[in-house]
């Protein structure tokens, strides 16, 4: 018979002298997404939000870099809430592409059936342990959407806690990434919902359209890394089967845009004129590339003329000039916004942490 566990077994010191660095990866994908926490892909309905995270998750599964980052792989359970059918298409033609040759299985398990998180978060982590092989558990449980496993209203502080709760509770259960889809306000410029959801997280992820049909990624938020990093995908239309009266049955791959989105195809926002806080800002950025810009690394394969800054420089040259209040606290929100704007008129590009004007 097992004894009472005590105060002392729960709640253990630590002596200081004990506190030792650990040197395990803390990335589930370096740079965009932590091994054990929850992580929140936001933007508005049909950006491409469940395409790119799909992708991004097979990635995991089956342990291949993604966009050049590393990748500890992990089993993969994605809860579809928003149409199974339209997820299998994807499946088809992630598998079409990718794995025409793959003999061993792939850890990614569907759940496809309605959620209540709140309520029925026990159950589908008793759910998950009887269906996984044996000694395999999740190494990231994807939620697709808040709003499909979410009863109440997203404002509402009570309810949104208890979500925030249940999804914790997925996380210790397998010591796992949580990852939600979410959609965004109206103004579309942060999240959905009470603000217990964004004090919860440990990284956010913006998906917006931009362009010609690109789809952008970038890290609003790592408790643990850099923030800012950008990297652009297309969403391209495949046929993947039929249906039974013949029909074409479609869905989309998701294609890494390895250049920058530069003016060699200029997007519907190219030609709109510049706001002037928007045009003081590219004045901004000229400036820092003048003073502190360096030659743009190999691996961005630019001309050899155009130089490069870290996003912190241009930053600086925005507080310099009283364009951003370093003391306000939507700082850094108004910095991203106007750094994407900018991108999505062509006007300035970014990658691995390099930022550029567009010639």
């Amino acid at each position: 018979m097992n004894s009472p566990q005590t105060s002392a077994d729960r709640f253990r010191l630590v002596p200081f002298d004990a506190i030792k660095l650990g040197t395990a990866p803390r990335y589930r994908v370096k740079g965009l997404l932590p091994l054990v926490g929850l992580a929140l892909f936001w933007g508005p309905p049909k950006c491409g939000k469940s395409f790119l995270v799909m992708d991004l998750l097979m990635h995991v599964a089956l342990g291949w870099t993604y966009r050049g980052r590393r990748v500890v792989p992990g089993s993969i359970v994605y809860c579809a809430l928003e149409g199974q059918q339209g997820f299998e298409a994807r499946v088809e033609a992630f598998r079409q592409l990718h794995l025409a040759e793959a003999a061993e299985p792939t850890p990614f398990y569907l759940m496809p059936s309605p959620l209540n998180l709140v309520q029925d978060h026990a159950a589908l982590i008793a759910g998950i342990r009887m269906q996984m092989p044996v000694g395999q558990r999740p190494g990231v449980v994807c939620l697709d959407t808040l709003n499909r496993s979410f009863i109440g209203s997203e404002s509402d502080d009570e309810a949104m806690t208890a979500y925030v709760k249940a999804a914790d509770a997925i996380r210790d259960a397998f010591g796992c990434l949580v990852v939600i889809i979410h959609h965004c306000g109206v103004e579309g410029t942060r999240p959905r919902g009470h603000s217990a959801l964004a004090g919860a997280i440990d990284a956010q992820l913006a998906v917006r359209k931009t362009g010609e049909g690109l789809v952008t990624v970038t890290v609003d938020l790592m408790k643990d890394g850099p923030e800012g990093d950008t990297f652009a995908s297309r969403l391209e239309p495949v046929e993947v089967g039929e249906d039974d009266e013949g029909d074409a049955i479609t869905s989309c791959i998701v294609e890494a845009v390895v250049e920058a989105p530069v003016a060699s195809r200029p997007g519907k926002q190219a030609g709109k004129r510049l706001s002037e806080r928007n045009r003081l800002a590219l004045e901004a950025l000229r400036e820092a590339v003048m003073a502190k810009g360096v030659a743009a690394p190999t691996t961005l394969a630019l001309p050899a003329e155009i130089r490069v800054v870290p996003p912190d420089a241009w930053r600086e040259e925005l507080f310099r000039r009283g364009i951003l209040d370093r003391d306000a606290s939507g700082y850094r929100e108004q910095f991203r916004r106007m750094k994407l704007d900018l991108m999505a008129r062509e006007a300035v590009a970014e990658r691995d942490g390099s930022l550029w004007i567009v010639p």
